[in-house]
């Protein structure tokens, strides 16, 4: 009786598929991270010269008396809130709602650059996602001083709307929210901050009110690996951020699901009793069918062979790990037969049609009754 236990090639061909899809997943998981994180660090960024950089707009600043204080990450700019003082978020998504509570109440005034629905819960509940919209020069169409000022200005991204106190601005794509110690301007997107876009309409002058009014302005350019743990000694696991742990999970639990519906429950092998007894000869007349409408002749050469082989090994003193050099040399020595017949006859190539089957057959059970 065979077993019908997987053995190491089966498992490996049946692993091997799933196995590859989850490397290039991971492959690809990585690269779109880097990918995203050397954006995020260019875009916005008050030291970069890029288009999407905003180095052009810090150095307006600089020249207007505004102390810009770079963060990279959250121990940085809540250090660095000190006093009255702008923060600006150029990635509000990027950071805890909670974290980003705890920012704003150190700084003034607060300027968010493209916040979605759950920042904007906790920040500002009553503010949502109204849409999107591509940057173009807008008009203010409403009566926050700083864009009546600024007059025309390049916006776009999202667009808010909201109810109470909120002003919203160039079609909803700015909003301002007075507080009791301070502002929080929404800004749908980074547009008119960037350094090949400043030149345009108003935009100059609307981001210098809006990031100008303090002597001191904290620019926080948070990352996707910013956990706000400062410089502790922080884990692999508190540099992914949570979203990637979530999904490594999820993709975990899906790999043992799909393992568990794959396996099969193996145990030792039952031996059955046959409802009727098949005679030997019939067996093995319909295996030879078998082979014979298959045209398996050097299958059933190397049958042969083998059945012959193992038969006439303990006639020889020969064990059965005997190597095939030491079998010819014993059947050569006990019957007289060259050595290289013999090991044509034993391990050579296989018949090429069933006549030559039957010859090989037969020189099998010659050389068997020699040896015997």
């Amino acid at each position: 009786m065979t077993s019908v236990s997987p053995d190491s090639r089966r498992i490996w061909r049946a692993a091997r598929a799933p196995l590859v899809i989850a490397v290039i997943v991971l492959i690809g998981a990585v690269v779109v991270l880097l990918t995203s994180a050397g954006e995020q660090r260019g875009s916005l960024d008050p030291e970069s010269a890029a288009p999407g950089g905003s180095r052009a707009l810090a150095r307006l600043l600089e020249r207007e008396g505004v102390r810009i204080v770079p963060a990279r990450t959250y121990a940085e700019a809540e250090a660095a809130l000190q006093g009255d003082a702008t923060l600006l978020v150029t990635g509000p998504g990027l950071v805890e709602p909670s974290r980003l509570t705890a920012l704003r109440s150190r700084a003034t005034d607060a300027v968010l650059v493209g916040p979605d629905d759950p920042v904007l819960d906790i920040l500002a509940p009553g503010v949502v996602v109204s849409g999107e919209v591509d940057p173009a020069a807008r008009e203010p169409g409403c009566t926050v001083a700083g864009a009546v000022a600024a007059g025309n200005a390049v916006l776009g991204g999202f667009t808010y709307e909201a109810h109470g106190r909120a002003r919203g601005c160039y079609d909803g794509t700015l909003l301002q929210l007075p507080g009791d110690h301070g502002t929080t301007t929404i800004l749908g997107g980074g547009a008119p901050m960037t350094n090949d876009r400043l030149d345009e309409a108003g935009d100059a002058a609307l981001t210098m009110r809006l990031l100008g009014r303090h002597a001191t302005l904290v620019w926080y350019v948070p990352t996707p690996g910013d956990t706000g743990a400062g410089n502790a000694a922080r884990s692999f696991t508190d540099l992914i951020p949570r979203p990637w742990l979530f999904g490594a999970v999820q993709l975990g639990v899906a790999a043992v699901l799909f393992a568990l519906s794959r396996a099969r429950r193996l145990g030792p092998v039952v031996s059955e009793r046959l409802p009727v007894v098949v005679r030997a000869a019939e067996t093995t007349e319909g295996r030879a069918r078998l082979y014979r409408r298959a045209g398996a002749a050097g299958h059933a050469a190397a049958t042969l062979r083998q059945a012959a082989i193992d038969r006439v090994r303990p006639l020889l003193g020969l064990g059965a790990g005997a190597e095939p050099a030491a079998v010819v040399a014993a059947v050569a020595a006990r019957t007289g037969r060259p050595a290289a017949a013999v090991g044509e006859l034993l391990y050579g190539p296989a018949p090429a049609d069933d006549a030559g089957l039957v010859r090989l057959a037969d020189e099998l059970d010659r050389i068997e009754r020699e040896i015997s």
